[in-house]
């Protein structure tokens, strides 16, 4: 297959590929926090971010969640269908960490009544502030039936995830999903992994995701190898 680099950003290249229609995502170890201010490596994080993502938009497509994943083409290479990016991180919350905690004094660790569901505008340069649906439309990032649909995918995602970690357990504590456009259809895009997710084992609530590197906590490079084999045992 030939290819020529689109895009690199912090975390994945993204090729152009003989099909129009097809990408191709390369997953790098480099590690980024605290918008880009600290960088870093994690040994092998491409492919366990790789593995990860391409087996869980697979385990999400047996839910009829349409994914852009196509097929994993290496260890840390994904191929996928070619969309227009929605500029609208969506994150789902199902207890209390990170910005919340900072946003409204709530303990880290609290489980919350009900998963919160937030839009981000997907902007380094504004540092990805935080929105709502109000601003999509005005914004013209998205429309009405558009917004509506991904935040039921959002919630339909966190539901099926959050019950397929706990058979591992593992505590999904929040993650982040974006969208894209494909004709006139919304797929799911990007990835899941540690980068994008917060992990917790659910029976010490020790972290097994990016906040390792965030907030120098030790054993990243192990605790990423061992949320891969537990995603997929």
């Amino acid at each position: 297959m030939s290819k020529t680099k689109l895009y690199e950003g912090k975390a994945k290249i993204v090729y152009t590929t003989d099909d129009d229609n097809q990408m191709l995502i390369h997953f790098k170890d480099e590690a980024t926090a605290f918008d880009g201010v600290k960088k870093g490596k994690i040994k092998g994080k491409g492919i366990v971010n790789n593995k990860m993502s391409c087996h869980l938009f697979q385990y999400l497509e047996r839910y009829n969640v349409p994914t852009h994943f196509i097929e994993q083409a290496s260890d840390n290479e994904m191929l996928v269908k070619k969309v227009e990016i929605i500029k609208i991180e969506v994150a789902m919350r199902n207890i209390a960490a990170g910005h919340l905690c900072k946003r409204y004094g709530i303990e880290e660790g609290t489980d919350l009544q009900t998963p919160i569901l937030e839009f981000y505008l997907k902007d380094d340069s504004l540092h990805n502030p935080l929105i709502n649906e109000y601003h999509a439309y005005a914004l013209e990032l998205a429309t009405r039936e558009e917004v509506r649909y991904f935040s039921q995918q959002a919630i339909k995602i966190n539901a099926v995830l959050r019950s397929y970690f706990h058979r591992r357990d593992i505590l999904l504590v929040d993650f982040k999903l974006e969208f894209g456009r494909l004709a006139d259809e919304i797929i799911l895009a990007d990835e899941i992994s540690p980068d994008t997710c917060r992990l917790w084992d659910a029976k010490t609530r020790k972290k097994m995701d990016k906040d390792r590197f965030r907030h120098d906590l030790g054993e990243v490079e192990e605790t990423y190898k061992e949320i891969l084999e537990r995603t997929l045992a």
